[in-house]
């Protein structure tokens, strides 16, 4: 896994216009820290991202549980920040402003390690059925697990609603699985 440099480019650019455009002073607490953590650690990352990654090899194997924290705080490259970020904004000032700033936080947390103990189990899924153990290297970063568990809750929080995906009008109780699909025909791996 390749390091992209921590440098202000187009995608943050982005980022901060979409941010300045809702208002700092809009943005509740927690979201904007989120929002600010990543961006710290993209321009200072803790270290490479074959070493904040999880995988089943790295965080099962070698019992490198932190990763757990930093996999989701990390990102590949400007515009796996952007995307993330901006998703995390909208889902933020929805959500934050239901659940309030504490429990926003805490269901925060414990996505960010959820959605690194089912990668792993979904990779050790992986080598059993296909009997593959290539799977267990396969490592990951981003937010973006965490972002699907906060779309799935906001559907709950918020039923009936329409999303647009790729132009395409539809149940937001089912968004999030075509929006899963079209990133990964989008973007895989």
């Amino acid at each position: 896994m390749q390091r992209r440099q921590g440098r202000v480019s187009a995608g943050l650019l982005l980022l901060l216009y979409q941010v300045s455009q809702v208002g700092l002073h809009n943005i509740p607490p927690v979201t904007l820290g989120v929002l600010a953590l990543n961006v710290l650690l993209f321009l200072s990352p803790l270290g490479p991202l074959s070493e904040v990654c999880i995988s089943v090899s790295q965080g099962f194997h070698r019992r490198d549980w932190r990763r757990l924290l930093l996999a989701p705080l990390h990102h590949a490259d400007d515009w796996h920040l952007y995307y993330n970020m901006l998703s995390m904004l909208w889902k933020g000032l929805m959500l934050e402003r239901k659940l309030g700033s504490g429990w926003f936080a805490y269901v925060i947390a414990v996505f960010s390690v959820l959605v690194g103990v089912v990668y792993m189990l979904l990779e050790l899924l992986l080598v059993k059925i296909l009997e593959d153990p290539s799977y267990e290297m396969h490592c990951a970063v981003g937010f973006s697990g965490v972002l699907f568990a906060l779309k799935v809750l906001n559907n709950y929080y918020n039923p009936g609603r329409v999303s647009s995906v790729l132009g395409l009008q539809i149940a937001s109780k089912y968004a999030c699985w075509v929006e899963l699909v079209a990133i990964h025909l989008i973007s895989p791996g």
